[in-house]
């Protein structure tokens, strides 16, 4: 079975984490991931700035290594990215701030890509959110 999954809430709260140990349960249940996308607060989660504290798990780490290790397509919503500060080095350039803190494996792109993955995909899972 494909599965698209979208992550609504930012990596420190405990949907992002069951959000992760699904994706992980997919892969190894011999499952596909044909898109991970990220959106509203969940773009915090491709933020390379986030710094977590000691006692705490690492979830935008953990998601980065999951996304690399496997070799998935960890999308960042551009708009939602934008509002909340998370820019890649082009669009740091572009509207002129001093720093990017998405990087590689994350890519920026519109909701274009959730749509195309839902079209791709025999589910949509979704977590947090409003």
């Amino acid at each position: 079975m494909k599965f698209a999954i979208s992550l609504f809430s930012a990596g420190h709260v405990p949907s992002s984490r069951r959000a992760l140990l699904f994706a992980q349960a997919v892969l190894a249940g011999g499952h596909e991931i044909v898109r991970l996308f990220f959106y509203q607060d969940g773009v915090h989660s491709a933020s390379a700035n986030t710094v977590m504290p000691q006692d705490e798990q690492d979830l935008p780490r953990q998601w980065r290594d999951f996304i690399v290790e496997h070799q998935l397509d960890g999308v960042v919503c551009i708009a939602a990215a934008l509002r909340r500060g998370v820019l890649n080095p082009e669009e740091a350039e572009r509207y002129q701030r001093p720093a990017a803190n998405l990087l590689a494996p994350w890519e920026l792109s519109g909701l274009g890509q959730l749509h195309d993955a839902v079209q791709s995909a025999d589910r949509l899972i979704c977590f947090g959110g409003p």
